[in-house]
């Protein structure tokens, strides 16, 4: 009770208390709504090109036949337990809002060391008998010892995204998104206008 006391404002300030802590809730729940932020609740991989620059991976992936099998989320986030995927979620989700909303994003994006970590693990879990199975022994015998330590895409560097590795090929692989639920992506103007060819007169 003494603790609630303490926190309460002095009178003369109290009105001015209330409108900054309604702005900061009202922009607080603008901010969540235009990031759409419910969407990374879920599994589906339509949330991840809520930052379009991802738009390259999602549509790789989904000319891949992981599409038929797996998420994003199966591979890039942890399956030990629910609190870890969800902790690992919102550490994730906190580091690339903030990155790109500095503008701050890579040419070139890579994968984390936890990131890498979670991707590898989770190619064991769903491929466990193709690393495990006792027929591959003959023609794996030649790197047994190190075949758990090395990373699965050192080898498939293609599964299941291709070699799209920087945003300059953004605009060579840019097809239209999917339309959510009545409400149509955001599009920011600078994505636009790298994406538009350029015409004679812009030149």
């Amino acid at each position: 009770m003494k603790l609630i006391q303490r926190l309460k404002p002095p009178k003369q300030w109290k009105s001015i208390v209330v409108v900054l802590l309604g702005a900061i809730v009202g922009l607080g729940i603008y901010i969540a709504n235009l990031a759409n932020v419910t969407s990374y609740l879920t599994d589906d991989p339509r949330a991840c090109i809520n930052c379009h620059v991802m738009t390259p991976q999602y549509i790789t992936w989904n000319h891949s036949s992981h599409r038929e099998v797996a998420t994003c989320n199966d591979c890039h986030v942890p399956h030990d337990n629910v609190f870890k995927q969800y902790a690992f979620k919102a550490k994730d989700g906190i580091y690339h809002a903030t990155i790109y909303t500095l503008r701050a994003e890579p040419e070139a994006i890579v994968m984390h060391e936890a990131g890498q970590e979670a991707v590898q693990n989770n190619c064991i879990r769903c491929h466990v008998d193709q690393v495990t199975d006792a027929k591959t022994q003959s023609w794996t015998a030649t790197h047994t010892s190190d075949r758990l330590d090395r990373t699965c895409w050192e080898c498939h560097r293609e599964t299941p995204h291709g070699r799209v590795r920087s945003l300059s090929s953004v605009g060579f692989h840019v097809e239209p998104l999917p339309i959510q639920e009545e409400q149509e992506l955001l599009i920011p103007d600078w994505l636009k206008k790298a994406t538009q060819p350029k015409s004679p007169d812009n030149e």
